[in-house]
């Protein structure tokens, strides 16, 4: 619908009818984003504490599962080193060490991870998974004096470590934060070649 003003210009209603949204709030959009990588490293520790209760139950009498033969098994085991069932023995001390120590990465990837930018979708993933994977087996470490890990990956006679959902959340959280910083590294390179090629075709 349009009207005329008193000068002849005509002048449109529909903007009153139909006004257009408010500009979104750039901050309030970050910290949306945030919370929902946060509510997914919460998801994560919910599957890591729930499959590690389901081990409890199912696995610690010795009733092993096999998933893929030759491969993968599920088979129950207590570790009171770190991850992989590494720096096992570490006694009462060790295990109060090993809770400060995850407590302190759980603040340093926290800071980490509110500094970052929002755009920066694959560090704040990484973040989360790191965020899930420590405090998962910081619950365990706190609570029971060890982690339950229940993961077997093997190849015919060749063993790897037992581990959980929590150590998987670990080591992936941290190979993406590994190639964001590659390919940072290969920016920053990259920008240096470009600005000395600039400054050489200048002379």
């Amino acid at each position: 619908m349009k009207t005329r003003s008193a000068d002849g210009d005509e002048r449109g209603t529909d903007r009153l009818s139909n006004p257009q949204p408010a500009t979104r709030n750039p901050q309030l959009n970050a910290v949306r984003w945030r919370a929902a990588y946060l509510l997914a490293a919460l998801g994560v520790y919910l599957v890591d504490q729930t499959t590690k209760a389901w081990a409890v139950r199912r696995l610690r009498l010795g009733q092993d599962v096999t998933l893929v033969p030759r491969f993968l098994d599920l088979s129950y085991s207590e570790n009171t080193g770190i991850a992989f069932s590494q720096l096992q023995h570490a006694g009462a001390a060790g295990r109060w060490l090993l809770v400060a120590l995850a407590c302190a990465a759980l603040v340093a990837v926290l800071t980490y991870f509110f500094r970052t930018p929002r755009s920066d979708d694959r560090v704040l993933g990484a973040c989360a998974l790191l965020l899930a994977g420590i405090a998962g087996n910081l619950t365990d470490r706190a609570r029971l004096g060890h982690v339950i890990d229940f993961i077997l990956a093997h190849f015919d006679a060749h063993y790897w470590p037992t581990f959980n959902v929590a150590d998987s959340a670990i080591c992936l959280g941290a190979l993406l934060l590994a190639l964001d910083l590659l390919r940072e590294g290969r920016r920053k390179n990259s920008g240096v070649r470009s600005q000395n090629t600039e400054a050489r075709s200048a002379q």
